[in-house]
């Protein structure tokens, strides 16, 4: 048998493996499933391959691929069973589109750059989805809200509608901090809200701008918090003390210290 029959056989293996899991004998779990209820567990499992491939481990890596892999023959079972579409359906119709987006490769276009070849794809997908009436259409409602604005904020700069300058967008978050200052003068709930709101999506924006991704930003600053909290937390037990013992002077002397343990 050839590697290739063999790599076939071991995903055949599988899909028919999710169809036995759903069986009239399969597990009683698995049968109860629906597109609906297997949502969270499709959404951990993409966050759990994130956190694989930030971690570099190629054996957890593997496994969480494999975790997500196996969702995804959930959902295409689940429509197999309606008659809507197979997984077979799936990797043929996803097989067309990726030949159909590079025509650089599997056709006669040249495209020399990565701009190129993104302007192409957005130009190509565009006439594939003749029926999205904006240009902020297609953008996933369920996606983080920072990666939910810098995605929509990247579709609006494409047309121009951008700052040319970055200290053209610091003044806008200046206005939009003076903006919150006066929301919190009025005491108004719904205002304060709104008011943090822009401040986030100018933020957002001036990432954008930078080159930095806002997710990445946010969760390394995460990191540093937790690290510097659980530096507090030690010394503190070292010296008999829970934090909640300490003046806030203490608290602030520790913290600093943390910051030279980094």
């Amino acid at each position: 048998m050839t590697e290739k029959n063999q790599k076939d056989d071991a995903f055949t293996a599988l899909v028919e493996l999710m169809a036995r899991l759903r069986g009239l004998d399969g597990c009683p779990w698995d049968r109860k499933q629906t597109p609906g209820s297997l949502k969270p567990f499709l959404i951990e499992e993409c966050y759990e391959v994130v956190d694989a491939l930030e971690e570099g481990a190629p054996e957890k890596i593997k496994e969480e691929l494999g975790d997500l892999l196996f969702q995804i023959l959930f959902q295409a079972q689940l429509a197999a069973e309606k008659e809507e579409f197979t997984v077979w359906d799936v990797i043929a119709a996803n097989r067309e589109k990726m030949i159909r987006r590079h025509p650089h490769v599997f056709g006669d276009a040249n495209r020399t750059t990565d701009k190129e070849v993104l302007a192409s794809w957005e130009e190509i997908k565009k006439k594939e989805k003749g029926h999205r009436k904006s240009l902020l259409d297609g953008v996933p409602r369920n996606l983080p809200s920072l990666l939910r604005a810098h995605r929509l904020q990247e579709r609006a700069a494409r047309v121009g509608f951008d700052w040319s300058r970055i200290d053209e967008a610091l003044l806008k978050l200046d206005e939009e901090l003076e903006e919150f200052k006066g929301s919190l003068t009025q005491g108004n709930a719904d205002d304060i809200e709104e008011e943090l709101g822009d401040i986030y999506f100018m933020l957002v924006n001036i990432a954008r701008m930078l080159t930095v991704n806002p997710e990445d930003a946010l969760k390394k600053a995460i990191s540093k918090f937790i690290h510097r909290f659980r530096y507090m937390e030690e010394w503190a037990g070292a010296t008999g003390k829970e934090l909640s013992d300490m003046s806030i002077d203490e608290m602030e002397k520790l913290w600093q210290e943390s910051k030279s343990d980094q």
